[in-house]
């Protein structure tokens, strides 16, 4: 998964006498610092965050001028300033100018009173934010759980942002029925961001799927009739096995396409054109979501229904937060106030990996059943992917704006499993041949209705408001955190003037 490095570093005291005598305790510090880091930012595909420490203490203005060259060159697009004494505050600033002035900055101190690092914290990293420096800052031991998790947590939200920030989002075919919450829109998502977009007819999907090798269809093909057996329900009309083959052939190329021109993610409009002429979206939706296919493991690539830009980049961020986990595109579909659930389903991607949340895909599939697409929206045929996403805590979120501002709605919430019976009745509700989240939300009912900014969701595996509010609050998009978490958040100077 792609990543970007972090730089770490640490400001000393000026006088020779003093760092001689604390510097080698102070690079143990860093070091120790940078090993938790390693240790902890694991990504899904094994890869391993780039932490490069730098190579001196910084004790005047000539070494903080070199050290911060010296993470320039490395690459590094975070940096987090460690503070183990009482240092000199003037010096932060001939190292960090030697970044860009978007840089997100992370002050790490301890709450030591023999060895004063969140004295020497405030002094400096106040002297930054004076000067109009969004920082965070985060105090306590190296050896604290609370602790590292809340650095963790701040590094998922820097290497997203980082990450994202040079990357085109590819956009098949524009927006989809007119939603104009999904349009991408330029201004307010590429000052925030980075990001940009690149549009592509639908047409050249088509025109690329003539090209897929016969051979690689079959494969997918006979992929999905061994996973899924008789629950592969052909009916000789809207779902055969050509229209399935004409679904893989879209992801195929889809993926080619994506290849060709750079695109980290994507968006297919699918309605009307695709989807009453050639096919429906959902299966190639799912396979770009899911952690592998047929020719085995692979990396998530996100992929929007019906070109929802907005939820592609929030998805995009969730993906990069978890270290690389599938995520979730819902529709915001039937509330039951009885149970005080909701029932979020679509015809489109949900990824397959949620049925069991497993990453070998038997595991997943034995909860699958590809259904013949509804005629009634479907023209062109295909599968409808129907399964009960599997229980587990969730973040489910969403980009939107305000006033052409950009915001982003967070709350905590449940997967539930709920009874065969019960689900099967809910489901009836609304599509029973589309894949369900039966949905618990940390929040009222009312508090989302008047706040959500849209009619899709977007959700992720695990606990990450956290990350997720650190990633709003250094890219300058307004959080709005739902329920409990909300209540508890503390808001950045920033925020508050």
């Amino acid at each position: 998964m792609r990543s970007t490095p972090i730089g770490i570093a640490m400001l000393n005291d000026e006088r020779p006498h003093v760092w001689e005598q604390n510097n080698t305790r102070n690079m143990e510090v860093v070091n120790r610092w940078a090993k938790v880091i390693r240790d902890g930012l694991k990504n899904v595909d094994g890869s391993v965050t780039e932490v490069v420490v730098a190579s001196k203490i910084i004790t005047s203005v000539r070494v903080a001028q070199e050290v911060g060259e010296e993470l320039v060159r490395k690459g590094c697009k975070q940096i987090i300033m460690c503070y183990n004494v009482w240092n000199f505050p003037f010096l932060a600033w001939p190292f960090i100018n030697c970044f860009g002035r978007d840089i997100p900055i992370l002050s790490l101190s301890n709450n030591n009173g023999q060895y004063p690092g969140n004295v020497g914290l405030l002094a400096s990293d106040g002297a930054l934010r004076q000067a109009g420096r969004r920082t965070h800052r985060i105090v306590g031991g190296i050896d604290s759980p609370d602790t590292q998790a809340d650095v963790l947590d701040w590094i998922r939200a820097s290497e997203a942002l980082t990450t994202i920030k040079n990357e085109v989002y590819g956009l098949y075919g524009g927006h989809s029925m007119g939603m104009e919450t999904g349009y991408f829109n330029l201004t307010a998502i590429q000052k925030a961001l980075g990001c940009t977009t690149y549009q592509i007819d639908q047409f050249l999907l088509v025109k690329y799927a003539e090209k897929v090798p016969d051979a690689e269809v079959e494969a997918g093909f006979k992929w999905f009739e061994q996973l899924l057996g008789d629950r592969l329900l052909f009916d000789g009309k809207m779902l055969t096995p050509e229209t399935l083959k004409m679904q893989i052939r879209i992801y195929l190329a889809m993926e080619m396409i994506n290849k060709e021109e750079g695109f980290d993610f994507c968006g297919l409009k699918g309605q009307r054109e695709l989807t009453e002429h050639v096919t429906l979206g959902d299966v190639p939706e799912m396979l770009m979501n899911d952690p592998y296919d047929w020719r085995g493991p692979k990396e998530p690539t996100v992929c929007a229904t019906e070109a929802d830009a907005m939820a592609a980049v929030t998805m995009q961020l969730l993906k990069y937060v978890t270290g690389g986990l599938p995520t979730l595109f819902m529709d915001v579909r039937l509330y039951h106030p009885e149970l005080d659930i909701w029932d979020w389903c679509n015809s489109g991607n949900h990824s397959s990996w949620y049925a069991s949340q497993s990453f070998n895909p038997e595991d997943n599939f034995k909860k699958i059943t590809f259904h013949p697409a509804l005629e009634f929206y479907f023209k062109a045929g295909g599968a409808s992917v129907e399964f009960d996403a599997a229980p587990g805590k969730m973040t489910f979120a969403r980009l939107g704006l305000w006033d052409e501002k950009p915001y982003m709605v967070i709350v905590k919430g449940q997967s539930l499993e709920l009874p065969a019976e019960q689900r099967k009745a809910l489901n009836a509700q609304t599509d029973p041949t589309w894949p369900h989240v039966h949905a618990k939300l940390d929040c009222s009912f009312d508090e989302f209705i008047s706040t959500f900014p849209a009619n899709h969701a977007q959700g992720v595996l695990g606990d990450r408001v956290g990350a997720l509010s650190y990633l709003c609050e250094i890219s300058g998009i307004t959080p709005v955190i739902l329920g409990s978490a909300g209540k508890e958040r503390i808001k950045p100077v920033w925020e508050r003037l």
